[in-house]
Formats: C-alpha cells, sequence, structure tokens
C-alpha cells in the first residue's frame, strides 16, 4: 500500500483503488454547513464518482468527469443530468490524482465536500495512511497529440501542449504586495504533487469578504481554511507554508480539474491569471478535436521510451 515517501512504488500503468473505506467531516467553505464525507475502494473501470447520500432517489450519482462541470464561480461543481450536483471537488480531486487513485465512490451528505484546512493534504493524509491498491486493469492515459490554446478577454491564457510527462507552469497577477512570489514551473512526477504541492491553502482577500457573504458564498470561510490577505498582511498566525503558496494553489487547482478529463495526462500545461472556468474550457476544447488526444496504455516492456516511464500522474 502507498505510505508516505513510497509514492515511486506504485506500478503507475496499473489502476488503482483505495485499501479500505476512510471519512472526513469539516465545514463546507460556501454554504457553512457541517458535511461528513466517505470515500470507499471500487471496482476497476468505476472511475471517480460522487454520491450524494442526503437525497432519497436514484439520481444521486455524479460522475466526475469535465462534461458535467455546471459551475466554475470561485470552485468547480458538477451536475447531473437529474440536476443533483455537488461543489467545491477540485481539492480532493486534485489529492486523488496526487496519489493515483482511479476508482472510488465519494459519498456525501451536502451539495459541498468539506474544506478541511484549505488545502489538498489532509485528503492525500488520509489516503496515505490507508493505502492504495493496485488492481489489475491498465490505467488509461490521456496522451496530447497537438496544442490547445484558451485565451480570455482580460489577457488570460492556457495552453496544453504534447510533452514527455505532466508538468504546469503557471503565473498569477494579483495587485497585492502580499503576493511576491507569482510563478511556478513545476514537473508533477514521482510524488512532486503530495510533496511540494498538496499542502498549498486557498486564498482570498479580506475586502472581498462582505461582497462574497452578501452573495452566500465563503460563509464557512475563516483563518482555519483560507489565507486571507489584508492589504501588504496575511492575517494567519504562521503566515504562509511557502513564499509562492499563492502560485502554489493555483497549480492545485488546475491539478484537480485537469484529472476530470478521466485520467492522467501527458501534457504540459501553461497559465497565465487563469482559474477553474478556463481548466474546465481547457478540456472541452481539447475533447472537441479528436486529433488532439488519445488514450493510451503503457505496455509493461522494460526500457520503454522515457515518456512511457514519465508518471503521466501528478
Amino acid at each position: 500500500m502507498l505510505q508516505s515517501g513510497q509514492y515511486n512504488k506504485l506500478n503507475q500503468k496499473k489502476q488503482h483503488t483505495l485499501r479500505e473505506v476512510v471519512s472526513l467531516e469539516g465545514v463546507a467553505l460556501h454554504s457553512g454547513v457541517p458535511v461528513e464525507l466517505t470515500i470507499k475502494p471500487a471496482a476497476i473501470d468505476n472511475g471517480i464518482v460522487f454520491k450524494r447520500i442526503d437525497i432519497n432517489t436514484g439520481h444521486a450519482v455524479i460522475p466526475a468527469k469535465w462534461n458535467f462541470v455546471s459551475d466554475t464561480r470561485l470552485c468547480t461543481t458538477i451536475t447531473n443530468k437529474q440536476g443533483i450536483s455537488v461543489s467545491t471537488i477540485e481539492h480532493l480531486m486534485a489529492a486523488l490524482s496526487g496519489c493515483g487513485i482511479d476508482n472510488v465512490t465519494i459519498e456525501v451528505n451536502g451539495p459541498e465536500v468539506p474544506i478541511m484546512d484549505g488545502s489538498s493534504e489532509p485528503f492525500v493524509s488520509i489516503f496515505q495512511s490507508c493505502g492504495v491498491v493496485e488492481q489489475n486493469a491498465a490505467r488509461q492515459i490521456l496522451k496530447i497529440r497537438k496544442p490547445i490554446e484558451i485565451f480570455g478577454d482580460l489577457g488570460e491564457c492556457i495552453i496544453l501542449s504534447p510533452a514527455e510527462e505532466f508538468s504546469i507552469e503557471f503565473e498569477i497577477d494579483f495587485n497585492s504586495m502580499a503576493i511576491k512570489e507569482k510563478s511556478l514551473d513545476i514537473s508533477l512526477v514521482n510524488g512532486t504533487f503530495n510533496h511540494d504541492i498538496s499542502s498549498a491553502r486557498t486564498f482570498g482577500f479580506l475586502e472581498d469578504v462582505d461582497k462574497m457573504r452578501a452573495a452566500g458564498l465563503g460563509l464557512g470561510g475563516s483563518l482555519d481554511n483560507v489565507v486571507v490577505v489584508d492589504g501588504s498582511n496575511i492575517l494567519n498566525t504562521g503566515g504562509l507554508r511557502f513564499n509562492d503558496e499563492f502560485v502554489r494553489h493555483k497549480i492545485l487547482d488546475c491539478v484537480g480539474d485537469v484529472y476530470l478529463a478521466g485520467g492522467p495526462i501527458v501534457g504540459r500545461i501553461k497559465a497565465f491569471k487563469t482559474g477553474h472556468y478556463f481548466n474546465n474550457k481547457l478540456l472541452r476544447q481539447l475533447f472537441s478535436e479528436a486529433d488532439a488526444w488519445e488514450w493510451i496504455t503503457f505496455p509493461e516492456e522494460k526500457n520503454q521510451p522515457r515518456y512511457e516511464l514519465a508518471s503521466a500522474l501528478v
């Protein structure tokens, strides 16, 4: 099973699930209500699916896929054809990606995943403690065949290009004296996500709090689960976990959002000033172009070319 520091020992070509059921509880960031979450092992090719156990119908299952994304304002929300939704899934999705987990059923007793400490680390920690087990089936890896580019009206840009491993180069542009380190380029292979990205927390600006809460958002936010910026000051006790925690968290969000592709990616993302909306738009554009991608499996042979040995995981 996967323990801390043992990511390289995973057979990255095989599907994986959890060794046993795990449960967490916490507050929902936007609704502010308590939430309980139970994540269960699942069979080969089940994929990642959410199930609303507070809804007594046969339509409470929502696949964690890009084409079920219904809202990207401040978080990522997925909704099924019956209108049942789960929001703020990105940190959990990033942790599943980082731990190489392909198949689980996630039961939640409300419409939002708990925010925990604002990062993916609590999810990664419980997955590592529980253990990840190999399944007797090949992983489907999404290999990028040609560049996909998305541009916004305010200079935003996100590009997904062919590469031999999964990497992200991200640059942010916030008008704040507290945000000094604004860019990071990182290869997300062999456990790098878990070690260097997963504990980066979500962040917000004190000046926006009243406006958000008036809109019914951020009601569960606090210094326990959000890095709060006030002018040039960080209000959280202990300050930042990294000098560049802000851009690391944007990479974390991107990792979670693109895992909604349905599997790990072999490709390179370069992003500037983007967020959940652009992450989902990138996947929608990618899958609309049949010659831009290919699902592949890696053969179990020795001495594979470098791209076949690269993690393709985050």
